[in-house]
């Protein structure tokens, strides 16, 4: 009799910081996937002046799903695809907040498909009550010194007021 092979998906992104959005997109992951793999890109896709190092964000998302041995936390470098050939996974999950994301996104999808086609991309949108949030919008509001604890994990909360203070 043989074993089933696992289903593998990739989560890639620049997660600085990663937000009760993007763990709300990696839980439910876990419903069509066995394993996760949560990877932070040393090269961003777009440019964005980054807040914590990848290695700051790789350790954050450890604490974040610390408990959970389905979702590992991981940097890479290199294209995406071939990070996903390495690690057996077949699925990209892509989170869409909103139209304004669709657009690039699926020229993403596209683009990994022309790359590797046996890779899939798998969009899924967050929780209503998360469709607004983004990394850089946290990053700003905690900067100008506002409560973001409804928008992100403690372990996420103490690393924030440690770099910027307060």
């Amino acid at each position: 009799m043989s074993q089933a092979q696992p289903v593998i998906a990739i989560y890639p992104g620049s997660f600085d910081p990663i937000t009760r959005g993007h763990e709300d997109i990696a839980r439910r992951t876990l419903r069509i996937a066995d394993r996760l793999y949560v990877a932070v890109a040393y090269t961003a896709t777009q440019a964005k002046k980054s807040l914590f190092t990848v290695e700051e964000r790789v350790g954050i998302i450890r604490e974040v799903f610390a408990g959970d041995d389905r979702v590992e936390a991981v940097a890479f470098r290199g294209l995406m695809v071939d990070f996903a050939r390495d690690r057996g996974a077949r699925f990209v999950i892509r989170g869409l907040r909103a139209v304004s994301d669709f657009e690039y996104e699926l020229q993403l999808a596209q683009m990994n498909r022309e790359l590797w086609e046996e890779l899939e991309t798998v969009f899924l949108a967050p929780e209503l009550e998360y469709s607004f949030l983004s990394s850089s919008l946290v990053r700003e509001v905690a900067g100008l010194g506002g409560d973001i604890s409804r928008f992100v994990s403690p372990p996420v909360m103490k690393r924030l007021r440690a770099k910027l203070g307060g």
